[in-house]
């Protein structure tokens, strides 16, 4: 099966696994870290599963080297991680903290010696603490200390390193941190959560300019997206599945690519006002993109809720197969949405920066046979490859995740690893699942040196 499976992949298309820094990392206290948001959210009551926190998490900040190890040894040519930014600037600007770059020094080095090149995320969601009690995202002052925080990373890191990605869903740290209060900083914001947005997109296009400016190689962002369908053709579904894309998707794909925020949003929040979207704004956020990373799971089926602010809630079914997050199982649903982005705007090449399904895994004499994981990522695979067939530029597959981690207000208690991690010891265990991803990319190197 997997030999037939990637026949359609390309020589050039890249293959890795991703992770962030707050959820593997740990050592919150060493070599001069300050604190982020998240630890700040994850010792406050009643916020995280279990009272559960990033303190020491898979403990990668001393283990990097094992687990890169471990990457070479199932083959992994790409390895997406995210840089602490509070590592970097512990106060979120002013004077760097060297031991903080060295560490992502001898990170990066170690990766290439393994013969496994890195993809850079420069913000995963953990904002220094100094910045936040400054207004955090609300705050457009941020925008530029992130461009100052990327620039100096570049300064950096650029010579081996040249593949970057801005932020990772900004959409998660806009709803959930500042309106749903399920993510850090905890807020409920309704009045400020379109500037948190922009602030956020802004810091994005700054960074871009800078990178450009200084030829520090590809660079992107990474949205997470859904394809969105309707329960019915009941007019009032429809509606809901319009304004639900707009929510999820078109936010933030609109300003990017387009330039533009979508007239539609004014009916799901607040408008924003000029005063905060200032001129030359959404010039600066739309600069063209080397690639636009996709974090996909699953699909979203809306029906008409006129209690949501997009008068759209999800529809599952009692009989649908869900993974351990509770989210739909579709594979196809991964090939609309490639096209889709494809025929909405334009020829971009995208790069899938995470997929991949939490199980409640189960470590028996030494193994993990993880059957659906693996059913799941064969699944998943076939979507990207129909995808290629229809001629969508898909320039390469992230598989998240490397390690099992703390997976934010869900604590320990999800694992989405193809490494199973013990959290008492920090032994690691390849899962069949990691398995199964050696086996492909040892398949995908095998067919194309045929094929020279």
């Amino acid at each position: 099966m997997i030999r037939s499976l990637i026949k359609q992949f390309n020589a050039n298309f890249r293959w890795g696994v991703a992770t962030a820094a707050y959820q593997i990392e740990g050592a919150v206290n060493e070599d001069g870290r300050g604190p982020s948001i998240w630890d700040t959210f994850s010792h406050s009551p009643g916020r995280t599963f279990n009272r559960d926190n990033g303190d020491v998490s898979c403990d990668h900040y001393h283990q990097f080297r094992q687990d890169i190890q471990l990457m070479a040894q199932l083959g992994i040519p790409g390895y997406r991680f995210s840089v602490s930014w509070p590592r970097i600037f512990p106060t979120g600007k002013g004077k760097v903290n060297s031991r903080g770059i060295d560490f992502y020094d001898r990170l990066v080095d170690t990766l290439l010696q393994a013969n496994i090149h890195p993809l850079i995320t420069l913000y995963h969601w953990d904002l220094p603490e100094s910045l936040q009690e400054k207004g955090g995202w609300m705050n457009r002052d941020t925008a530029y200390y992130v461009r100052d925080y990327a620039q100096t990373l570049g300064e950096h890191l650029a010579d081996r390193a040249r593949n970057w990605i801005t932020h990772n869903e900004p959409w998660v740290v806009s709803v959930a941190g500042h309106l749903q209060r399920c993510h850090a900083p905890g807020l409920k914001r309704l009045d400020k959560v379109r500037v948190v947005a922009h602030h956020l997109l802004l810091s994005h296009g700054l960074t871009v300019e800078a990178f450009r400016a200084s030829g520090y190689g590809q660079i992107g962002i990474t949205l997470n997206l859904h394809p969105v369908y309707s329960a019915s053709d009941q007019e009032q579904d429809l509606e809901a599945q319009r304004l639900h894309d707009v929510f999820q998707n078109r936010w933030f794909l609109d300003p990017v690519i387009r330039g533009t925020y979508p007239v539609a949003l004014d009916q799901i929040l607040p408008p924003i006002s000029d005063t905060e979207v200032k001129d030359g704004d959404l010039a600066i956020i739309s600069q063209p993109l080397d690639f636009l990373g996709v974090n996909y799971y699953a699909p979203h089926k809306v029906f008409y809720d006129p209690a949501q602010l997009d008068k759209a809630s999800l529809l599952i079914r009692e009989d649908e197969p869900v993974t351990a997050m509770g989210w739909p199982i579709n594979a196809h649903a991964l090939t609309d949405l490639l096209v889709g982005i494809h025929q909405d705007y334009g020829p971009i090449p995208l790069l899938i920066t995470e997929n991949g399904a939490a199980y409640d895994d189960v470590l028996e004499a030494g193994q993990v046979h993880d059957t659906l994981r693996q059913q799941y990522l064969l699944s998943h695979w076939q979507a990207v490859r129909d995808a290629l067939a229809l001629g969508i530029p898909v320039e390469g597959y992230y598989l998240w995740s490397l390690l099992d981690n703390f997976e934010w207000a869900l604590g320990y208690s999800k694992r989405f690893g193809i490494i199973y991690v013990d959290y008492l010891t920090q032994r690691r265990t390849i899962k069949d699942s990691g398995l199964l991803y050696r086996n492909l990319i040892q398949e995908f190197r095998e067919y194309h040196q045929k094929s020279f």
